[in-house]
């Protein structure tokens, strides 16, 4: 069984929805307990086509609609229902809990990237790269425009952190919880806020207002609002084992 995710038992599944695959499995719950795992037939061959990406991402949005959600990364399956009671009943209490912190909250994802094409506001804002670069014009070379590259390289990457590090301290006020994401390769800061759902707006107009008052400093980018995969709780148990995706 391919599980989409843990949800309060009574959690109505979205109509006319259908979960990955080709034709779309239908939904089903799975679960006698307080808590519940949607789930459907998982495909023969399952990879991570932009089809059941988007599927798998659409339902957990449809289903976050009528109550707090604890989302699977795609590509989790289960070997068979009495696999899947088992585990709910050994993580029935962290799925509550988990359940109730997420309740009427949103994950919002903040990504500090340099910003490159601030140039000019580096050179003028930073002595070494100014000196580096003066000395490439009078005596240019390899070394020397090396030097020059990893100079740039660093001080954009300095200066998206420290950026980055002041967003946090803006935004962390408007949310219940904060979360580091994994380190993703030329991003200084990748960081999920837990926020209340009627609070997104306003918290995506600040980091919109944040980004543009320091766009010389650091491209910010918002994903969100999204199911909140960052605020599941990893104690209370994984119902099911990844196979791929996420």
């Amino acid at each position: 069984m391919y599980v989409y995710a843990v949800v309060r038992a009574g959690t109505p599944l979205p109509r006319r929805a259908g979960g990955v695959g080709s034709p779309p499995a239908p939904l089903r719950t799975v679960g006698v307990g307080p808590a519940v795992a949607v789930v459907s037939a998982a495909p023969a061959q399952l990879r991570a086509r932009r089809r059941d990406l988007l599927a798998h991402q659409e339902l957990l949005t449809r289903l976050a609609e009528s109550g707090p959600v604890l989302p699977m990364r795609f590509g989790m399956v289960a070997p068979d229902a009495d696999a899947l009671h088992a585990q709910l009943a050994v993580a029935e209490a962290g799925h509550l809990t988990a359940l109730d912190r997420v309740a009427g909250h949103v994950e919002m994802n903040v990504k500090a990237l340099p910003a490159h094409d601030s140039l000019a506001a580096l050179v003028a804002g930073d002595a070494t790269v100014r000196r580096l670069r003066d000395e490439t014009r009078r005596r240019p070379g390899y070394e020397a425009s090396v030097r020059l590259g990893e100079a740039v390289a660093s001080a954009l990457a300095r200066r998206a952190a420290e950026a980055g590090r002041r967003a946090l301290r803006d935004l962390a006020p408007m949310a219940r919880a904060m979360a580091g994401g994994p380190e993703v390769p030329g991003c200084a800061l990748n960081v999920s806020f837990l926020v209340g759902r009627a609070d997104s707006d306003r918290f995506r107009a600040a980091a919109e207002r944040f980004a543009a008052a320091h766009r010389d400093h650091v491209e910010l980018r918002l994903a969100g609002p999204l199911p909140c995969y960052s605020f599941v709780d990893a104690g209370a148990g994984s119902p099911a084992a990844s196979v791929g995706g996420g």
